[in-house]
């Protein structure tokens, strides 16, 4: 069934909680209610959301909302290829069998984690407690804890509005990189809709602790025989990983917020000298920069403490490090950890997060608030910060 509304309330529909409206609001319950709507005929632009978890409305949206309520979680096949996937499949580099599962792209994804760590299935656990739902996941390439969400997809199935057919793509045709895809490509954004996604998950244990201090969480005494990692199960490293996020991250249904609000800059060894040989000034000469050192053999899709970045050598430094240090460090140096303006704050509890603090900003206060603390990073350390947060 596809239900349509106009002026449709968005604000339970964006975690920011921004009190806007969508002229046409139209959510569809299958494929085939999808493939039912006139594409052409419905008022632009046209935007897919999921738990709208990743969005900053900054005003009334002029045009047709998508939602999707394809709901379901299917364990293909227990074999190492499902015979459809055979020819993509590269289960031969996998050091155990996988598991391949079909999940709709209106699945809460928190909710697929939950099942997944219930059935003793591993992949998902380090990224439970993410908001939003899992067509929108394999867009944006979600990543937390040591572990990127294309780590774990096999295949991305979708609607093709313009050619009106079903298609698929690879892991690889994905294109992923730090929170990116092909799918938000300019050129080609909007015209596939993610119908579901199979994930490719196993039975065997492979904990990935290497994540800050997740090990010393995960096998802390109160877990008892969990600090023997071979006794350590889906369930309980999703256990702690809740945890460490309600203690870091507002709860949206209590404080609006779309998460991590800025993605964390990539910068030359030189610069990122010169800042520290200025934290050491200020701080004193053993203050530490925080900061990861990409080598420079490392092509520019590169691992990170949670999880991978796009970023481009200077010209003329092709062959050094470059080193990247955290945006919420920057902008605590900044003095802005805790600060308010207007209905807008950023989060007491993690800088890199900016709030609805009064659960009545405008998208105006949350914008203002977010360049501000770009030109202080810039003024201080010379360095552009750009949104995660996507605006519309």
């Amino acid at each position: 069934m596809i239900k349509t509304e106009y002026y449709k309330d968005l604000t339970k529909m964006n975690t920011f909680g921004m009190k806007v409206k969508a002229r046409c609001f139209m959510e569809y319950d299958s494929v085939a209610d999808l493939v039912d709507i006139e594409f052409e005929e419905l008022a632009r632009p046209v935007l897919h959301i999921g738990g709208g978890s990743n969005l900053l409305f900054t005003d009334d949206f002029k045009g047709t909302v998508l939602h999707s309520k394809i709901n379901f979680i299917e364990i293909l096949d227990d074999s190492p290829c499902h015979s459809e996937e055979r020819v993509s499949c590269h289960c031969e580099e996998r050091s155990d069998v996988a598991i391949y599962v079909s999940v709709g792209a209106g699945v809460v994804f928190d909710d697929f984690c939950a099942w997944a760590a219930k059935e003793g299935l591993w992949g998902v656990e380090n990224l439970s407690y993410i908001p939003g739902e899992v067509g929108a996941s394999a867009v944006q390439n979600i990543g937390a804890y040591g572990v990127e969400v294309k780590d774990v997809i096999h295949k991305v199935y979708c609607y093709d509005t313009v050619e009106e057919e079903f298609v698929n793509f690879s892991v690889e045709e994905c294109e992923y990189g730090y929170r990116d895809s092909i799918f938000k490509d300019p050129e080609i954004k909007g015209r596939y809709i993610v119908t579901h996604v199979v994930f490719a998950l196993s039975r065997e244990p492979r904990p990935r602790l290497e994540y800050g201090h997740l090990k010393e969480a995960v096998t802390s005494p109160e877990n008892g025989d969990a600090s023997i990692e071979r006794y350590l199960t889906p369930e309980m490293i999703r256990r702690v990983i809740i945890k460490i996020r309600k203690e870091k991250l507002p709860e949206p249904s209590v404080m609006g917020s779309a998460g991590s609000f800025f993605k964390n800059p990539v910068i030359t060894m030189e610069h990122y000298q010169r800042i520290e040989a200025a934290a050491k000034a200020e701080h004193g000469p053993d203050y530490k920069v925080p900061h990861y050192i990409i080598p420079s053999d490392t092509p520019t899709v590169v691992p990170s403490d949670t999880s991978y970045c796009h970023f481009e050598r200077p010209e003329g430094v092709e062959k050094s490090p470059m080193v990247k240090v955290p945006a919420a460090w920057m902008i605590e140096q900044c003095g802005w950890k805790g600060r308010r303006s207007g209905g807008a704050a950023v989060y007491d509890k993690q800088p890199l997060v900016i709030v609805n603090y009064t659960g009545e900003a405008y998208p105006e206060e949350i914008i203002g608030l977010e360049r501000r603390i770009i030109a202080s990073v810039k003024a201080k350390f010379g360095v552009d910060l750009h949104p995660e947060v996507e605006h519309i």
